[in-house]
């Protein structure tokens, strides 16, 4: 049985890179776009973690915590672009195991839910990157809003690349 994550984000590309990426990491991903959504995909989902955004359409994030945690039992994780001591204070208040500011690797994310799910991590890199698959040379596309794709786990130094890396970074 997978383990189960609801994606709470408003900004839909986004949400779909986060769930890609968490599917790959060997977890079971709903999105939900809005608060009253998330709230009602949870009684049905029932997640073991929810990653939710501050700010929402039609409510605060906070308030979809609360009525998770009235009706299910689960970790939270706060992902935000509003980093401000208030924000991470009530977080804390409640009880968020983790919180991510915006723009955040992807990585990280996955780093806190497997923590929080006590899921065995294989070994990592110097970046820290949780790494499921079996080649390094391998990375992960994220869609772009203009449409394009990008490889997310390109983003290394040039000391730390392979030398396919570098030339695919390059295009040589």
């Amino acid at each position: 049985m997978l383990n189960k994550v609801l994606v709470v984000e408003d900004e839909q590309l986004l949400a779909q890179n986060l769930q890609d990426y968490l599917q790959a990491q060997g977890l079971e991903v709903r999105i939900a776009h809005e608060g009253a959504k998330a709230i009602g995909e949870a009684a049905v989902f029932a997640p073991d973690v929810m990653v939710f955004d501050y700010r929402l359409p039609d409510m605060e994030g906070f308030d979809v915590l609360d009525a998770v945690r009235q009706n299910r039992k689960c970790h939270f994780v706060l992902i935000t672009g509003h980093p401000t001591a208030e924000v991470c204070e009530r977080a804390r208040q409640l009880g968020v195991s983790h919180i991510l500011f915006k723009p955040f690797p992807l990585a990280e994310l996955a780093r806190a839910v497997c923590d929080l799910l006590g899921m065995k991590r294989e070994a990592s890199t110097a970046e820290g990157f949780v790494e499921r698959r079996q080649s390094r040379t391998e990375s992960f596309p994220l869609q772009l809003y203009d449409g394009s794709w990008l490889l997310a786990d390109r983003r290394r130094t040039s000391a730390s690349m392979a030398p396919d890396d570098e030339q695919l970074l390059t295009g040589e």
